[in-house]
């Protein structure tokens, strides 16, 4: 059992050192995102299952602090308020729970950070698709050759890996890069 947990760990580091080759996107990406907030504007984030979780964690991040004490900043991931997910998800289908969020609650100017290992998620795609539509910049984050998404967002990060969960493991490593490198430029001495 112990070299199936060093070569998974061994799988995750290769994977992240990988994605050194996307520092030009991910400099992008937080360049957006400190113009978004310079500009008194709003993060918006979404993903299915893990990258929920990972959704909500960022918008957390940027609402109370990563590292430096600062002001809150604004975020919402759509995948923690769970009555809008089940109701429109019941009247409107599974595929337009974030599309409507996104039309309830983003702005031009805005950012939506969407998170898809596959890229193929149809509701994510079709938030990105009324994101755009509306004026808000997309940071896609993407997994395996990008699916369905890939060429979608005004940035996109395709992790190169095909297994889920170092996608997510890269993504999140993303987005703290992102936060810190935001936060420091907003906040940092």
């Amino acid at each position: 059992m112990q070299n199936k947990i060093k070569a998974m760990i061994e799988e995750s580091a290769e994977t992240k050192k990988m994605c050194a080759e996307l520092a030009p996107q991910i400099e992008r990406a937080a360049k957006i995102v400190v113009k978004t907030l310079k500009n008194k504007k709003k993060i918006l984030l979404a993903g299915n299952g893990g990258s929920a979780t990972q959704a909500s964690h960022i918008a957390a991040e940027f609402v109370g602090r990563y590292k430096l004490e600062r002001k809150g900043l604004p975020a919402i991931a759509f995948t923690a308020d769970l009555a809008a997910i089940t109701s429109i998800g019941n009247d409107y289908g599974f595929n337009a729970v974030f599309e409507r969020q996104i039309e309830a609650l983003g702005n031009k100017g805005d950012v939506f950070i969407a998170l898809s290992t596959s890229g193929n998620s149809q509701n994510i795609i079709n938030a990105v698709e009324k994101a755009k539509k509306i004026g808000i910049k997309v940071i896609g984050l993407l997994g395996k050759n990008g699916g369905k998404m890939k060429n979608k967002s005004d940035v996109e990060m395709i992790v190169p890996s095909e297994n889920t969960p170092r996608i997510q493991e890269a993504h999140l490593m993303i987005l703290h890069i992102i936060c810190e490198l935001a936060e420091k430029e907003l906040f940092g001495k």
